[in-house]
C-alpha cells in the first residue's frame, strides 16, 4: 500500500505510538488529523507541527466518537486510513473488587469498544470513496502472553487481535486492508501505575514502533509484531503456560 498522499486519522495521537507515527507519515507526505481527550496537549503538538490537524474527542464516549466521524469525514472527504491507537492500562486487582473498573476511565470503551465502533463508522466510508483505504489496530504483545497486573488490558487487546483477524476476512477482496500492529513494551504515558511505569523504563522508544509500522503497511505485512512483541507472539504458540509464568515472576 502507499505510504504517500493518504488522508489519516490516529485517535491517541497527542504522545507516544501515536505521534510518533503521525511524525512519520507527516515526513512521507501525508494529510494527519491526530485526535485525543486532551485538546490541550495537541495544541501543543500541533505548535511544533503545524501541518497536523487536530480534534479533540474522548473516543471512550459514543456521541463523540461520532462527531469525529462526522466532523473528519465534512471536512476531508477523501480521508481513506483510520489508525486505532489510543489505549489505557490500569493495574487492576480483583481481589479489592476492582475498584478501576469504574472510575470513568474505561479500558474496555477506550481499548475495544471505541476501535470496533470506529470501524463501524469509517469502513463503509472508505468502501464509498473507491481508493486504497486502511484500517490499523494497534495491539499488544500483551495480547498472546497477558500479564496479571493489567489484566483487563490484556484482554482488550487480545478482543482487538482476534477483532482485527475477522475483520481483514470480512473485507478481503475490497479496496479496504486490514494491518495489527503488535508492539512490546513502549516508553509511552500508557503506563500509569507503578508496577507498569517501572517495567516502561525496559521498553523501546515509539519512534522504532512507528517506522517497523509504515514499513509493513508498505509492504502489506497485514500483521506486523515489534521487538519482542514478536517474541510473545511466538512464545504464546509454543508454550503458552510456561512463558505466561515466567513473565509473571518478571513482572512480580
Amino acid at each position: 500500500m502507499r505510504i504517500q498522499g493518504n488522508t489519516i486519522v490516529i485517535t491517541g495521537g497527542g504522545s507516544g505510538i501515536g505521534l510518533a507515527m503521525a511524525k512519520a507519515f507527516l515526513e512521507a507526505g501525508n494529510t494527519v488529523i491526530i485526535c485525543g481527550r486532551r485538546e490541550s496537549l495537541l495544541k501543543d503538538v500541533q505548535r511544533v507541527f503545524p501541518r497536523l490537524h487536530i480534534r479533540a474527542c474522548d473516543v471512550s464516549v459514543k456521541a463523540q466518537r461520532e462527531a469525529l466521524f462526522a466532523s473528519i469525514t465534512a471536512e476531508f472527504p477523501d480521508v481513506n486510513i483510520l489508525i486505532n491507537n489510543a489505549g489505557v492500562q490500569k493495574e487492576t486487582d480483583f481481589t479489592k473488587g476492582a475498584p478501576e473498573l469504574y472510575d470513568g476511565e474505561s479500558e474496555i470503551e477506550i481499548n475495544l469498544v471505541g476501535c470496533i465502533h470506529l470501524c463501524a463508522l469509517f469502513v463503509p466510508h472508505f468502501h464509498s470513496i473507491r481508493r486504497n483505504c486502511a484500517v490499523v489496530n494497534i495491539t499488544s504483545g500483551l495480547a498472546f502472553v497477558p500479564l496479571k497486573i493489567v489484566p483487563v488490558y490484556c484482554a482488550t487487546k487480545a478482543a482487538l487481535h482476534s477483532f482485527s483477524m475477522s475483520l481483514r476476512s470480512q473485507l478481503s477482496g475490497t479496496n479496504i486492508k486490514v494491518f495489527e500492529i503488535v508492539p512490546p513494551i513502549v516508553k509511552t504515558e500508557l503506563h500509569r501505575e507503578a508496577k507498569a511505569r517501572k517495567q516502561a523504563e525496559r521498553g523501546i522508544e515509539p519512534e522504532r514502533v512507528a517506522s517497523e509500522a509504515l514499513d509493513a503497511i508498505a509492504k502489506d505485512k497485514f500483521e506486523k509484531a515489534v521487538g519482542q512483541g514478536r517474541d510473545l507472539m511466538i512464545a504464546a504458540r509454543i508454550a503458552p503456560h510456561f512463558v505466561h509464568r515466567l513473565l509473571n515472576k518478571i513482572g512480580d
